[in-house]
C-alpha cells in the first residue's frame, strides 16, 4: 500500500504548448508497473482549454467543480458540470476546458501505452471554442 498524502506532490502549470489560458495541474498518482493509469487534477480558469488531443488508450474525466465545455471531432461542443464523467474513447481528437466566464476543474485519468499517455495535436482557435 502507498498512500500520497494531500499537499505533497507540487502543483504545476499547464505549458503554453497543450493548453490556452491559466491550467493548474495537480498530480494525484502515477501508477507503477505493470499498471499503467495516471490521474491528475486540473483546473482551468475561464477560458481556458487544452490543445486538440488524443489518447492512445482513452481518457476519463470526471467533473469536480465549476461548469467546463469538451467536444470530440465533428461533435457539438458540450456543457459539463460536477458529477459529470466523460468517457473518450482510444484515439479520439477532443479538447476540453472551462467556459467563458466560469473554471472548471475536474479529474483526468488515462491509461500509458509503451509509456505514453496523449497525443498532442493543434491548439483549439478562439474561433472553435466560441462556436456553440
Amino acid at each position: 500500500m502507498e498512500i500520497k498524502r494531500g499537499g505533497s506532490q507540487p502543483s504545476g502549470r499547464g505549458a503554453a504548448d497543450w493548453f490556452t489560458g491559466a491550467v493548474r495541474i495537480d498530480p494525484l498518482f502515477s501508477a507503477p508497473q505493470p499498471a499503467r493509469a495516471v490521474g491528475a487534477s486540473v483546473t482551468f480558469e475561464p477560458g481556458a482549454r487544452t490543445a486538440w488531443h488524443t489518447h492512445p488508450l482513452g481518457q476519463t474525466l470526471i467533473v469536480t467543480a465549476g461548469c467546463g465545455l469538451a467536444q470530440r471531432e465533428g461533435g457539438p461542443i458540450e456543457e459539463i458540470r460536477p458529477g459529470d464523467v466523460v468517457w473518450f474513447a482510444p484515439g479520439e481528437k477532443h479538447w476540453h476546458g472551462a467556459t467563458p466566464t466560469t473554471a472548471m476543474t475536474h479529474i483526468a485519468i488515462q491509461e500509458q501505452l509503451d509509456g505514453k499517455a496523449v497525443d498532442w495535436l493543434e491548439q483549439v482557435s478562439d474561433e472553435q471554442y466560441t462556436a456553440r
